[in-house]
């Protein structure tokens, strides 16, 4: 046969066809989705000290074995009204409820006060009388039933109590699982949840607490992913405006749900958390409603308002017989030259962060130690870059942008390096209408 194959120089000694395929010059980045957000929380069941990805329509009951409108899973029910996936951590490990009758031990899948609302029955099978159906209940509802089994060696664990030892099973009509615990939460557990979290991709961290110990660790810990690991996240925390940073928004007030359910502030961060981080690039939550929310848990006069909003809080409002968001801000208020207005407000913010994100993804996938460091190296570079800012421009997340002078790439001092500018002008939403109405 003839020589075949790919070429890189014309060299080749046999007579052939030698073939490259390649695709046409296209942009390889895309704009970075949003709406991914983590939430501690102190839960009477489910897996322990673990990230539990919770996704919008997801069964919460074959994830963690709560359902989504039992009370124990408010928050996580008030974030997902939002948010596109919530990384939910349980802080707390308890003990695990459980119940023996010679020859069986029926032990809780996981710890925790929910437990003890287990039950398992183990009935004669009216088909087979030599052997027994297992039912185990949840608050007289049956969540699991296995059929025809003579052994405690048959049985198999289900999603609420997993069975021991060995022999016959014995009639009995209900086993009631007791001593189940939720155990005790520290802040090291607290810390572990931020360990654990540092490892996945989200845009907001919610602290549904009031405790003031633990708001200076999310603070510092905000700081740290910002400032030395370049990652563009936001923390929400409860009236904590010290803070003064764009990373941190300090949340004032709550509301009142039209269930007559009250979410104080500390359980709203898990309502903005989830609302910051949905919301897209070219969208500012300003005035907008709170899901279900009929009024604020607390009101407060024209003159607290803008105070409030002066010290960089985040705080909810009547209107129209919903409660809605102010102003979307953060609680960054100590504005300079070159750390101005525009850092405290969080519209903008998610444009600098998605550029942040994306373009550090774009670069280290596709470019670093991929693509030559000379003239058509770094033109394949700034063509990218201008793709993607295009599309930050037809969202109208930003405006007036010219390739040709907003972004420069130049070699770096070292071989390997490039130094890239990016200039940028945000669009943000319209807040302040000034009018003037003239009667003639």
């Amino acid at each position: 046969m003839p020589g075949g194959g790919t070429w890189v120089t014309q060299n080749k000694v046999r007579p052939g066809a030698y073939i490259n395929f390649k695709t046409a010059m296209r942009a390889l980045g895309v704009m970075g989705e949003r709406g991914t957000m983590a939430l501690p929380l102190e839960l009477p069941w489910g897996p322990a000290k673990q990230v539990v990805e919770i996704n919008a329509g997801d069964n919460l009951v074959d994830l963690i074995g709560l359902d989504i409108l039992d009370p124990a899973a408010l928050l996580i029910k008030e974030a997902l009204k939002r948010a596109r996936t919530v990384l939910l951590y349980r802080l707390n490990d308890g003990t695990k409820a459980t119940v023996t009758q010679a020859p069986l031990t029926v032990t809780a899948k996981y710890s925790g006060t929910f437990g003890n609302k287990i039950k398992v029955a183990v009935q004669q099978n009216i088909d087979n009388e030599a052997t027994f159906d297992v039912i185990t209940y949840l608050d007289s509802r049956e969540v699991d039933k296995q059929e025809q089994v003579a052994t405690v060696e048959d049985l198999q664990p289900n999603s609420y109590v997993t069975f021991s030892g060995t022999g016959a099973l014995t009639l009995t009509a209900g086993l009631s699982l007791t001593s189940g615990a939720d155990g005790t939460v520290a802040n090291q557990d607290y810390s572990d949840f931020l360990a654990a979290i540092e490892l996945e991709t989200w845009q907001t961290v919610a602290l549904p607490s009031d405790d003031a110990s633990l708001k200076p660790l999310f603070d510092s810990y905000i700081v740290r992913l910002r400032e030395l690991e370049g990652r563009h996240v936001q923390a929400v925390l409860e009236n904590y405006p010290v803070a003064d940073y764009p990373g941190i928004i300090s949340v004032k007030n709550g509301v009142k749900l039209a269930d007559g359910t009250v979410i104080d502030a500390a359980k709203a961060t898990a309502w903005v958390a989830g609302a910051t981080a949905g919301a897209e690039v070219n969208e500012s939550l300003t005035l907008t409603a709170y899901d279900d929310a009929v009024e604020v848990d607390t009101k407060y006069t024209n003159s607290q308002i803008e105070a409030a909003l002066k010290a960089g809080e985040f705080l909810f409002v009547n209107q129209h017989g919903k409660a809605v968001v102010e102003q979307d801000i953060n609680s960054f208020t100590s504005f300079t030259p070159t750390q101005g207005k525009k850092l405290a407000k969080n519209r903008p913010l998610r444009v600098l962060a998605s550029i942040n994100n994306d373009v550090k993804d774009i670069y280290n996938s596709y470019y670093a130690g991929k693509v030559d460091n000379n003239e058509d190296g770094r033109n394949m570079l700034r063509s990218e870059l201008t793709t993607y800012l295009n599309t930050f421009q037809s969202i109208n997340a930003i405006q007036n942008f010219d390739p040709e002078t907003d972004i420069v790439i130049e070699p770096g001092i070292d071989g390997d390096a490039v130094v890239v500018g990016l200039y940028i002008q945000d669009v943000d939403s319209m807040e302040k209408a000034y009018i003037t109405v003239e009667v003639r």
